[in-house]
Formats: structure tokens, sequence, C-alpha cells
């Protein structure tokens, strides 16, 4: 008998980890226990089930692994899959986890409305350029961006943009770099995404996977 070639599961590193692990352990997808040391380099792991594997990579590359077929699915913000807008992703369930929102913010006492109506150009640091440009055309503004991966609340302070746009949570990191929440570009939670041809050639498997998380999301929303 053949032995199905195993699920490439991806995780995103950071934020949505934790939340994430406790709705993948429901859906009887345990990580084997050296995917809870802080000490190992390792980036791919066995599960409780021999047909699924484990890989933790950054949340923007979690899109990329599974639109292209390296991973068959995986979790990541609506923002990431928003963002890069691969036709190749599914995403049949919203987790209701990683809540959060990506936001316009500027310094305090700046214009306070995320872009003037008289301005026709301004300069935006982000690691979400695409999201960025279409925020910012939709009120007539061309933005320029400065694509950074962090440390954007530095980026006005320095000269290098007038405004940003970041996630947003409690908006205590803006507080205290002297910025303030000027716009909302858009809500944000944690999506199961799959790869669209997996999903056609292996049904049986990713169809299953996509019920037990479906399934378990409503029980835990039934019960709040």
């Amino acid at each position: 008998m053949t032995t199905a070639t195993p699920l490439v599961f991806a995780l995103p590193k950071g934020r949505i980890l934790d939340e994430a692990l406790p709705l993948l352990d429901q859906a009887g997808v345990v990580p084997e226990a050296a995917f809870f040391d802080k000490s190992s380099r390792a980036l791919s792991f066995a599960t409780s089930r021999p047909d699924v594997t484990l890989i933790r990579v950054r949340a923007f590359d979690v899109a990329t692994f599974v639109a292209h077929g390296a991973a068959q699915a995986g979790i990541v913000g609506s923002d990431v899959i928003d963002e890069f807008d691969y036709a190749d992703l599914y995403a049949p369930v919203d987790l209701d986890i990683g809540h959060c929102r990506l936001s316009v913010a500027e310094p305090v006492g700046g214009t306070g409305d995320g872009g003037s109506a008289r301005e026709s150009h301004a300069r935006v640091a982000t690691k979400y350029p695409n999201l960025t440009r279409r925020h910012f055309e939709k009120m007539g503004v061309q933005a320029e961006v400065v694509k950074l991966n962090g440390a954007m609340e530095l980026a006005p302070s320095l000269g290098l943009a007038s405004r940003i746009v970041d996630l947003v949570s409690s908006g205590r990191t803006l507080k205290e770099n002297g910025l303030v929440e000027t716009s909302q570009i858009m809500q944000i939670s944690a999506r199961l995404i799959v790869n669209r041809a997996a999903l056609k050639t292996d049904s049986a498997r990713l169809g299953a996977l996509i019920d037990a998380f479906r399934t378990h999301v409503a029980a835990r929303k039934a019960a709040a």
C-alpha cells in the first residue's frame, strides 16, 4: 500500500501562533515536542498525524508557500491575503483569532485625516505597499511607499516618511512613539488558507481539515 505524501501545513511566527495552536490541536494536528523548543532552529516538524508536517515561517511567507504549492494549507492574517492577492489561495475559514486592524498613523498634531484632500502625494512607510497604495488611491493621493519590515514608528520622526501604515492592536506602540491613528484601512483576523490546486487533487484530506477547523470555530463561537 502506497503511503500518502504528507500534507505540509504552514504556521506563522509571531502574534497569531499562540492563538492558532489550540485550534490546530482541536483539529487533530499536535506538533511534536521539538516545535516548542525555543532553542531549536528547526523549521519543519512532525505532528501527531503521520500524514501532516508543520513548517514555521514568517507570516508573509505563509501565503507564498501555500500559493505556490510548497505547502498545501496554512494559517495567516487576512492582511497578508489581501496584500498579495494570490489567485491560487483559497481562504475557507475565518478562524476568529489574531484580531487587529491595519491603520494609517502620523505624528500627533498632523493633518489628522490619514491623507489631506488637498495633497496629491504622500510618502508612507509600511510593509504593505499594495494595500497602502490602494488605500491612498481611493482618496486621490499618490502614495510613495518606503518599504520597511519593522520599526515603522521611527520613520516620521526621522524624516523618512510623513506617516505610516501598520498593524494596530492596543495603540500603545503608536502612543509611545508620538503617533496617532488617523484612519483604519481594514479589520484583520486570521484565516485558514489552502492551495486551490491541492484542494482539487487531495479533496478528501484537505476537505476534512477544513471541516474540522470550521466545526471547532463554530463551537467556540456558540460557547462564547
